[in-house]
């Protein structure tokens, strides 16, 4: 879980947080004005987060390539509509 920082107090504790990032391996979010706006993350991280698989866009372009999507997704709708255990409102 990242710490939750301001602005102000990220920008006069700078080069703490760069240490506290690269070798404790600690995550901040930097808000201004109550709204997160940056994330202070390892190179490693970064890297990782880059390279993930299943990162949103790779996602996406994952799910292009799986040719029986509408099936797995109709098999599911299909499943929950006749499922007894609880009643489940499914629009069309």
């Amino acid at each position: 879980m990242a710490a939750i920082m301001g602005v102000g107090e990220a920008k006069k504790r700078f080069s703490e947080l760069m240490s506290r990032v690269a070798y404790n391996r600690e995550r901040f979010l930097i808000e201004r004005r109550g709204r997160p706006m940056v994330a202070l993350v390892s190179a490693e991280d970064l890297e990782r987060l880059e390279q993930e698989p299943l990162a949103p866009k790779g996602l996406l372009g994952a799910w292009a390539d799986y040719e029986e999507l509408d099936q797995v997704v109709e098999s599911i709708y299909r499943q929950r509509e006749e499922a007894q255990d609880r009643p489940v409102a499914l629009e069309s």
